[in-house]
Order: structure tokens, then sequence, then C-alpha cells
């Protein structure tokens, strides 16, 4: 351990030089012992004050609390509205006419979901395979459509799925169109622009260079792909395809073709604006 230092020496005091010297100082007169100190007296006063003004103020806001209650206590109660109110007067002027069921989107998208799908054109033919049941699709036939269906199937309870319509036909040879209009309940989550924007996300993801896109007039952020290469899925012969992703309200749309032959950009962008009209 360090040594503590050493305290300097106090300095010594001043010699005077031989001669008279003044007088002593008078002997101090005797201190009382029993008298009070002075300035801890002053001190005890003080906070005599300090506590006597702090109770007077809690016993005028006690005393001010009391009579509130008191005045209020004398008067009569105020009657409150009652819960069952009047009907209100209706306000001059005609009330605007409600709108008729083929202009209220509601009460369109609310009813048979099928029947706002395109309709099959003439000549085509139905595909047998169709997944789904008389039109429609369950959530989990819908899943099994991913790469990952249990996943998927979380995922869109999740989003509130409500129902899906499909259907599907073949023209020509080898051409098949696919639409699907899944709907949800909305409550919590804006779920078809989300499924919206998942769909273009991948229709255009590691694909970039062979995918040409196009925006869908009229929709805000849909959008056409028609991909330039053709691909081979579960060993089956290479397809070309294009693909629509959109949203409209509660409804998220898809559209699917596939061929052995490319696919314009204005045939899939013909099916994606009638079928957009048609929401």
């Amino acid at each position: 351990m360090e040594e503590e230092p050493a305290r300097p020496a106090a300095p010594a005091a001043p010699t005077t030089p031989e001669g008279p010297q003044p007088a002593a100082d008078p002997e101090p007169p005797p201190v009382d012992e029993a008298a009070p100190d002075a300035a801890a007296g002053g001190s005890r006063r003080r906070g005599r004050t300090a506590l006597l003004i702090a109770a007077a103020a809690v016993l005028g806001l006690v005393a001010c609390t009391c009579t509130g209650v008191l005045v209020q206590a004398d008067r009569e109660p105020t009657k409150l509205p009652p819960l069952s109110q009047a009907a209100l007067a209706p306000s001059t002027g005609k009330a605007p006419k409600p709108l008729p069921a083929d202009q209220d989107r509601r009460v369109r998208t609310d009813g048979d979901l099928r029947e706002l799908l395109l309709k099959k054109p003439r000549g085509a033919r139905e595909i047998e395979w169709l997944d789904g049941v008389d039109g429609w699709m369950d959530l989990a036939t819908y899943a099994g459509n991913f790469g990952n269906p249990s996943e998927q199937f979380s995922e869109y309870v999740h989003d509130d799925f409500r129902r899906a319509a499909v259907t599907r036909w073949r023209t020509g040879a080898t051409r098949t169109v696919e639409i699907r209009l899944i709907q949800f309940h909305q409550e919590e989550v804006l779920s078809a622009l989300k499924g919206s924007d998942t769909g273009r996300h991948w229709a255009g993801w590691g694909r970039e260079d062979d995918t040409d896109r196009w925006p869908v007039p009229g929709t805000g952020d849909g959008e056409v792909f028609v991909h330039n290469r053709p691909e081979s899925v579960d060993g089956s012969p290479p397809l070309y395809s294009a693909e629509a992703h959109a949203w409209r309200g509660d409804i998220e749309m898809e559209i699917w073709v596939a061929d052995t032959e490319r696919i314009g950009k204005d045939q899939i962008m013909d099916l994606a604006r009638r079928q957009m009209e048609r929401l």
C-alpha cells in the first residue's frame, strides 16, 4: 500500500522583535450552557413553520373537497338521457336510391362467386381433371397448388381465406387456360392485396432475363407476365407459360396460360382485362 503523503506542517507563529508586548485580550465572559444555541434555535423554528404551512395546505384541500361533496349532495340529481332514443326526424329532400344489383359490387361479390368468372369461349373444351368440385376449390385443394402445401394452408388460414372459384378450359390442340378467384374475409388484413403481391413476386423471381411484364390498365398494381423460355414440370413436355395477378376489394385474381407455343402479350392481357372488368 502506498503511504499516505505527509500532511504539510502548520506554519510557525510569527515572532515579534523584543519590545513592549500588546496587552492581552480580556478573558471572554462565561457562557451560559443552559442557553439554547441561536443558530440551532433558528433552524428548528424554520422547520416548524414549514410543517405548519404544509399541514394547513392539506387541511385546506380536505375542507374544499368536503364542501364540494356537501354542495353536490344538496343538488337535484341530473337525469341521464334514456337509452332508447326517439326516432330522428327525416331530413327534407329525397334520399338516394339504392344501387341496383348489377352496379353494387358488394352484392355481386357476396353472391355466387363462380358467376364472376369468365365464361368458356365458344369452341373451347372443358378439362376433366380440373381441381375442385363443381367450380369451387376448398382451402386444402388450393394450398395443394403450392410447393409447400402445409405451410401455405396455415398462411391462408391466418389471412382469413373465405372461398375460391375456378374455371379451366382447353383451346386448340395444346393451350390451357385456368382462372382462379380467391376471396377473403379481410377483417384485419388486406389479404387480396397481399396474395396478389406474392403472386407477382414469384412470377418474376429468378426469371427476370426471360420474362416480360406489363401493367394491367385500371387495376393499380395488377400485372401480366409472359415467360419466353419453355419449362418442363414433372417430366411433361416443355411448355411456354404466361400469367396475370391482380386484385379488387376482397378478391384476388390469378390467370395461368400454358402452350407448346409462345403466348403473346395481347392474349394474356385480354384475359386479365376482361376478368377484372367482371369484378
